[in-house]
C-alpha cells in the first residue's frame, strides 16, 4: 500500500498524487479522496491516465488526511497491490430512492478467491442520501456477518448541499461506490469516538427514519436548543444550528454500554423537527453528547490500538482513516494536526490516508454498522 498526495487546486494535482502512490506496477485498487473544490471531471482524467487498468473508487470531502497532515484543497490518492490482494468494484446510482438496495448491490463485487481468505468490503456513500443504516443493511443482507464493513459518506466541504463518488472514469452523485477487497492476510477496524453524556436522557416519542418530530411530547428542535440554553425562536439560523450540532450531537443508548451517536444535519424550522444522518427510532432514549480535545484524542489511540491489534502482531503495510467532520470541530486546526501524529505514531510509518466524513460505516459483528462524529480505522495487514 503506498499513499500519494498534492496540496492546491491547480492542474496537475491528480497526477502528482498518482504518481507518488504508483510506486509498483501492480496497483489492484486505487481510492481517491479530495476536495469538491476540484475540476472533478479533469481530476479524475488526470489520475486515469497513470493507471488507466486499475479499479478505482472514491469521493469529495469535508477535508483530506494524509501522513503530511490535514488539508481542505488537496487529493489523496490511495494504491492497494501486489500478489496478495484482489479487488473488484461497483456503483449504484439513485441511492436515495432506495438506500437498502443499493448496498445490497455494491456489495456483490466481493470477489471470491479461496486462496485469499481475509475480505473486507469499503463502501462510500452520499451522505445527503437518507438513512444510511439501510446502506449497511443492504450490504449485511448480501454478504452475512463473516464479511466487515468500512468506509465512509462523502463530504461537500461542509456546503451539505450536494456530494460526489467516483468510480473507473465517472463522476457520480447520489451514489454509492464500493471496493471488495480480498487478501492473504487479516483487515483490522477500530471504532470509537469520544463523546460523553450530558445532562438528562430525552424520549423520542416520534420520530420516522432519520427525522425526529418529538422529544417528550414536545417539538423536537425546541427541546434540543433548550437543553443547549439556545434561542433561535425568531428566526430560521440554520447556520447556528448547523455549528451547535458539530460539537453536540445525539447519543442513543445501546445494549453494548457505548452509546451510538447520530449527528444531527438540520432541523426544519416550521414544524420544529430535527433530522439525522440516520436512524433514531421512536422509544428510544437519547442523550446530548459532548466532548472536548482530551476525549478524542484519546479515542483516537484507542480505535488505531483496536485496529493493529486484529492484525495479530503485524506490521500494517498501510492505514485509511474515516474521520468525522464534527471531531475536526472539537480538535481545532491544532488538534487534528496533533491527531494525525497520533495515527503515524501508532502505525509506525506505515502509509496514512483518509478523509474527514459526514458518517461513517464499520460493521464488524451484529447487523448495526452507521456511526456518526466517529473515527474508524482500517488496517491493512
Amino acid at each position: 500500500m503506498a499513499v500519494g498526495s498534492a496540496h492546491g487546486l491547480e492542474t496537475g494535482a491528480g497526477a502528482r498524487a498518482a504518481d507518488d502512490a504508483l510506486v509498483r506496477d501492480d496497483a489492484k485498487l486505487l481510492i481517491v479522496f479530495c476536495s469538491q473544490s476540484h475540476d472533478l471531471h479533469g481530476l479524475l482524467a488526470e489520475i486515469r491516465r497513470r493507471a488507466p487498468g486499475v479499479p478505482l473508487i472514491g469521493c469529495t470531502t469535508a477535508g483530506e488526511i494524509a501522513a503530511t497532515g490535514p488539508s481542505e484543497t488537496s487529493v489523496v490518492v490511495t494504491a492497494i497491490g501486489g500478489d496478495g490482494f484482489a479487488a473488484e468494484t461497483a456503483a449504484a446510482t439513485g441511492a436515495s430512492r432506495d438506500l437498502r438496495n443499493a448496498g445490497a448491490r455494491v456489495a456483490r463485487c466481493l470477489p471470491v478467491r479461496d486462496d485469499l481468505p481475509h475480505k473486507v468490503l469499503v463502501l462510500l456513500s452520499d451522505g445527503l442520501a437518507g438513512d444510511q443504516q439501510e446502506l449497511v443493511r443492504g450490504a449485511y443482507g448480501v454478504l452475512g456477518a463473516a464479511v466487515p464493513l468500512v468506509g465512509g459518506c462523502a463530504g461537500d466541504d461542509l456546503r451539505m448541499t450536494q456530494t460526489h463518488q467516483l468510480h473507473g472514469d465517472q463522476v457520480l452523485t447520489d451514489s454509492v461506490v464500493a471496493a471488495g477487497i480480498a487478501s492473504n492476510a487479516p483487515f483490522g477496524i477500530g471504532v470509537r469516538h469520544g463523546w460523553r453524556r450530558v445532562g438528562e436522557p430525552m424520549l423520542v416519542t416520534a420520530s420516522a427514519a432519520n427525522r425526529v418530530y418529538t422529544l417528550d411530547d414536545l417539538p423536537a428542535l425546541d427541546v434540543y436548543l433548550k437543553h443547549l440554553g439556545i434561542d433561535l425562536s425568531a428566526g430560521s439560523d440554520h447556520r447556528t444550528l448547523a455549528r451547535l450540532a458539530l460539537t453536540h450531537p445525539f447519543g442513543l443508548g445501546r445494549p453494548s454500554g457505548e452509546d451510538e451517536v447520530r449527528w444531527i444535519s438540520g432541523g426544519d424550522f416550521v414544524e420544529r423537527s430535527l433530522s439525522c444522518m440516520a436512524e433514531v427510532p421512536q422509544g428510544a432514549l437519547v442523550w446530548i453528547m459532548e466532548g472536548d480535545a482530551t476525549s478524542v484524542l484519546e479515542a483516537t489511540e484507542s480505535a488505531c490500538g483496536d485496529s493493529l491489534a486484529a492484525l495479530g502482531g503485524k506490521a500494517p503495510l498501510g492505514v485509511i482513516a474515516f474521520d468525522c467532520i464534527a471531531r475536526r470541530g472539537v480538535l481545532g486546526d491544532a488538534g487534528i494536526r496533533t491527531e494525525i501524529d497520533r495515527l503515524t505514531a501508532v502505525t509506525a510509518g506505515a502509509p496514512v490516508a483518509g478523509f474527514y466524513t459526514y458518517g461513517e460505516i464499520a460493521r464488524t459483528r451484529g447487523l448495526r454498522g452507521f456511526h456518526n462524529q466517529t473515527l474508524v480505522v482500517l488496517s491493512v495487514g
